[in-house]
Order: C-alpha cells, then structure tokens, then sequence
C-alpha cells in the first residue's frame, strides 16, 4: 500500500465520521480525529465524537486521537502534530490506510501543508530576558517571525512566550526541527447547501440538548474541571456552563449556541477556502448525494 492519507473534512455537521467510518471499513483503513476537542475524555456529547459511527455492520473501525487526556489539559497544535504523525506511521505499519477526519481547519492544514514540528527544550534564561515585556510587544514580535495561523499562540502569556521561545531555538538549530512526512494527500469536503446545512445543524443541537449535553457540561464540572477552561472550549462547553452558572436562560442557550454554531461553520469554510488558495487540492463533495455515492466517489478520488 503507498503512503497516500485520505483526510475528510467539511463544517460541522456535515456528517464527517459516518463517512470516514463507511470509507475505512470498505478499504481496511484506520481513522486519525483532527477534532480539538475530541481528545478530551468525558467531552463526548458536546465534542460530537459519534462513536456509534465508528461500528460499521458490526465491525469496529480503529480511530486515533480521541479520548487521549482529560478535560482541562491544555491541548495545542504542535502536540497534534507530533501525536499524527505516530498514528500516522502506526497505521501504515500495519499495512493499513490513514483516514484523517475532522474540521479543526489548523490542524488539517497543519498536516496536509506539512507544518514544522518544534523540538525546542525550555529556555529559562531567554524568558528571564522577556519577562519585563508586554503581551503587545511579544504579539509583534512574534508576528514579524511568523504568520500567525490563529490566536492560539497569542491566547495566554504562557503560550506566548512558549512561541517565542520555540522561534528563538529556530533561528540558532535549524536542522533541530522536523516537518510532518512527505506523503501523499487526498483532500475530500463535504459541502451542503447553507439553508440544508443551518436545518442540520439545528437538529443535531436539539438531539445533542436531549440526549444529555447539560448533564455532561455538568458532570466536568463536578469532576474539577474549571469553568474557565470549558468557556474557553467555546461553542457547547461556552453556552451550556454559563447556563449553569445561572447567567442565561435554557432559551438564551439555544437560541446564542445555535446562532454560534451557525457563525462558526461559516469560518470552517473561510479557512478550506483559504486552503485552497493556498494551493490544497478539496474534491468536494454534494453533501445531499447518498451515503453509499459518496464512499463510492470518496474511494474513486484515492485510486486516481
């Protein structure tokens, strides 16, 4: 088997998993999540993981990634990378195809453009030599090392200077620094229209609502996790703690979480638009065709 990764993306919603499941079941392959959040244990309603999907007429289908630290651990994109890769070379040792599935739009980027992988060890004498330095100062500085893909690195002081730090260690050991592997990619996206897309959206909300998102929020509560870090989780994890907290109403929770949700697929499509420009092949495909069209068209796009 060549090194070819299949990645399948697309906005939430779109039905992802149950085609990556059905894909990997037909061509005995291994599905890698590229989901922030799905690497969190017991964030599973509101993360969307869909397990069930992972059974495919009675066959577990092998996935990477999720359920791989607790709630409240900070999580970053050079952690993903470095975690994709062993996956990666995992599930071709094994003589079996890589599927990445998600629509954390950096890191499928950051995999399919092949985004550097910093080795660089703590530097407390570098940071000594900032610590008198504005979060201003050290954005610009920053900036003008690097294109910052989002505001991950810019969120908190901590990450800030980590940035910074693994920057500096760049310029002084270039050869220190390793890229994700040269393979081979096939980029599929699932695409609906907006009106069909807003309509499933609004539905799985009310399924994930009825079948115990409140509860889950609750429970990591309970289990220590600090509020601060699920409303920085954002969209379920945002809306169902301040419910909780008692700050909105369970209408104001629908009503602003759909509304997020809605915004939030929009900027999952600016970014594989943006991909695109960037030179990443998406074979789209119609989101309204039948499953079993889809695999089939999936499966013909990796053996072209």
């Amino acid at each position: 088997m060549d090194n070819t990764l299949l990645t399948i993306t697309g906005t939430t919603a779109s039905g992802k998993t149950e085609l990556a499941a059905e894909v990997a079941y037909r061509i005995g392959g291994e599905i890698i999540s590229a989901d922030s959040r799905q690497v969190f244990r017991g964030m599973d309603i509101g993360s969307g993981k869909d397990l069930a999907d992972y059974t495919v007429r009675g066959t577990t289908i092998p996935y990477h990634l999720i359920d791989i630290h607790d709630a409240g651990y900070e999580y970053n994109l050079y952690q993903f990378l470095t975690d994709f890769r062993k996956a990666y070379y995992g599930i071709i040792g094994r003589g079996r195809r890589p599927i990445l599935c998600g629509g954390t739009g950096l890191y499928v980027d950051g995999v399919v453009r092949q985004y550097e992988l910093p080795d660089a060890p703590v530097d407390e004498e570098f940071r000594k030599s900032i610590a008198e330095r504005s979060d201003e100062e050290l954005t610009a500085r920053l900036a003008s090392m690097i294109k910052l893909h989002n505001h991950t690195d810019t969120e908190t002081r901590e990450r800030l200077v980590r940035a910074l730090e693994i920057q500096e260690y760049k310029l002084h050991h270039p050869d220190s620094f390793t890229k994700i592997p040269e393979i081979n990619h096939v980029v599929v996206g699932i695409f609906f229209p907006r009106d069909v897309l807003v309509g499933r959206i609004e539905t799985r909300l009310r399924q994930r609502l009825d079948g115990g998102m409140v509860d889950e929020v609750e429970t990591l509560l309970k289990h220590g996790v600090p509020p601060e870090r699920l409303l920085r989780y954002g969209l379920e994890y945002r809306h169902v703690t301040l419910y909780l907290q008692g700050k909105i109403s369970a209408e104001q929770m629908f009503e602003d979480l759909f509304t997020d949700i809605r915004r939030f697929s929009k900027r999952q499509m600016t970014w594989f638009r943006r991909m695109e420009r960037n030179g990443v092949k998406i074979n789209w495909l119609d989101g309204l065709m039948p499953l079993d069209e889809k695999v089939k068209t999936t499966i013909s796009w990796l053996s072209q």
